[in-house]
């Protein structure tokens, strides 16, 4: 008879050698992707240290490789990409459709959410959430953006005639009232709140998840738990769910009491509906949706619609600040729109008639993707060109950065020009990703775009937005979403209208 320790030790080194064999065999089936130089035990991953190296590191070994290359990150092997067919390949394919495994960094959080869901689930939550992004919904939520811009311009106030303001810290908070008032119909208050605990939460959930993504001994769920990280995440993680617990329950109670009605009403008028409510009305064969279910796809939403959008609105002001040729011509169409009024509140058919400030938008997130990079796992054996074949289980990382920054495909790329984008719809919908492509494309793109119109317009016709002094050059550090290191500065001067 074999002893338990015995048979314990035969599986442990079964298990082992099935995993070295599978490894050694995917190896040899990648052999085509060309392996960037690396250390013979540590492979790659002292390349990596600081976020602000992340971009340059990744810029040089696609420059280096054509555009496609294997990393080692010791516990995983990363195919790096920027060439454009292959993206559009893996974009476009209905076989990678689940997420790469850096995202499981986020499961605690968002559970099996929109963004991390693998593949039969994505197909059930994107069938229900898609009619929460109609045109009809998405009109309801201008004044919303109007209202939280309203303050945050007032808050700027105090920053006139200083030397440099980091805008970031402003638009993110802005971002955060506005995806948790549209998300879950009641406001946070982060702008005026300064110690807003759920504020800090979520930017400290997004400081651990990067971190985390990129360190060799975070990878195992063992290790991890050994760290400080990990009692913080869980913290964290406990807090958010309860306040999402919390404001899921009482609108359902609402929601019950009101027979199906919309939900509040303020002033005498019928109050919007917002994500939260709609999720709560939506049936599957006739059954509501669990709490659960809810939980995670708001926790979804309020993650990828809040730094992603305060980033690319804080680079945008910074880019008009920069270029007053682009500002100039963008605060001419925002006269021609609001006339002698600029104090008016934007319309839904304002932001639809912006279409220099959509280049301008376009543009800003060319030169500055919220998300550098996308991650893709294949679940199967994917043939290939040429009968090369990319194993099941592999993971792929699209560099949005450098396809956006890449000479052949835009010339002059450093430069700051909105009007590249005029002829850009005769061109591959695969060279412009910052909402990604194909079936897994960000379901919230519209929604994106019409805040940043509104919130940007509103900085406009209050301020004059100049450079920094002294002159400041944003230090890019690709983190949860692309974030500036030593913040995103300019000086703010109050706007002649007349």
């Amino acid at each position: 008879m074999f002893s338990f320790i015995q048979i314990v030790t035969a599986l442990v080194l079964a298990g082992i050698a099935y995993w070295w064999i599978s490894w050694k065999r995917n190896e040899r089936r990648l052999k085509w992707i060309p392996k960037v130089p690396g250390h013979p035990i540590f492979g790659n991953v002292l390349d990596f240290g600081k976020t602000t190296d992340t971009l340059t590191i990744l810029s040089k070994y696609t420059k280096s490789h054509d555009g496609l290359c294997m990393v080692d990150l010791v516990f995983r092997k990363l195919v790096l990409i920027t060439d454009l067919k292959l993206v559009e390949f893996f974009l476009t394919s209905t076989k990678i459709l689940d997420k790469s495994s850096e995202y499981r960094f986020l499961e605690r959080w968002l559970g099996d959410g929109i963004l991390i869901a693998k593949a039969a689930r994505w197909r059930k939550s994107r069938k229900i959430i898609t009619p929460a992004f109609h045109f009809g919904i998405l009109a309801q939520f201008v004044s919303t953006y109007e209202s939280n811009a309203e303050i945050m311009v007032k808050l700027l106030e105090k920053e006139v005639g200083k030397g440099s303001v980091d805008i970031y810290n402003y638009v993110t908070m802005c971002t955060l009232d506005i995806i948790y008032e549209t998300s879950m119909g009641v406001k946070i208050n982060a702008q005026t709140n300064k110690q807003s605990e759920y504020a800090f939460a979520v930017k400290e959930m997004c400081r651990i998840t990067v971190d985390r993504s990129f360190s060799a001994l975070k990878q195992s769920n063992t290790l991890y738990a050994l760290t400080g990280d990990y009692y913080k995440e869980s913290k964290y993680v406990k807090f958010l769910h309860a306040n999402t617990d919390s404001v899921i329950r009482a609108r359902r109670k609402a929601l019950q009491g009101s027979e199906g009605q919309q939900i509040d009403e303020d002033l005498g008028e019928k109050k919007k509906l917002a994500f939260l409510d709609l999720l709560l009305q939506s049936k599957v064969d006739g059954e509501p949706l669990p709490d659960w279910y809810i939980k995670e796809e708001v926790n979804t939403m309020l993650f990828e619609g809040h730094d992603t959008t305060g980033a690319a609105i804080s680079f945008a002001l910074y880019s008009l600040a920069e270029n007053p040729e682009v500002q100039a011509q963008a605060m001419e169409e925002q006269r021609t729109i609001f006339g002698k009024n600029r104090n008016r509140p934007i319309t839904f058919d304002d932001i639809h008639v912006m279409k220099y400030l959509e280049l301008v938008i376009k543009e800003t997130l060319r030169l500055y993707p919220s998300v550098p990079f996308y991650g893709r796992k294949s679940d199967v054996d994917i043939k290939y060109k040429d009968g090369q074949i990319l194993p099941k289980g592999t993971s792929f990382l699209m560099y949005i950065y450098g396809i956006h920054r890449d000479p052949k495909i835009f010339p002059d790329p450093e430069k700051f020009d909105p009007m590249r984008f005029e002829t850009m719809h005769k061109t591959s919908p695969f060279i412009h990703l910052p909402f990604s492509a194909g079936p897994r494309n960000c379901i919230g793109q519209k929604f994106a775009v019409h805040e940043m119109k509104a919130v940007i317009s509103k900085v406009l016709r209050n301020y004059e937005l100049l450079p920094a002094f002294p002159s400041h050059k944003p230090l890019l550090a690709a983190e949860s979403v692309l974030k500036s290191a030593n913040g995103i500065k300019i000086q703010v001067k109050p706007r002649k209208w007349d």
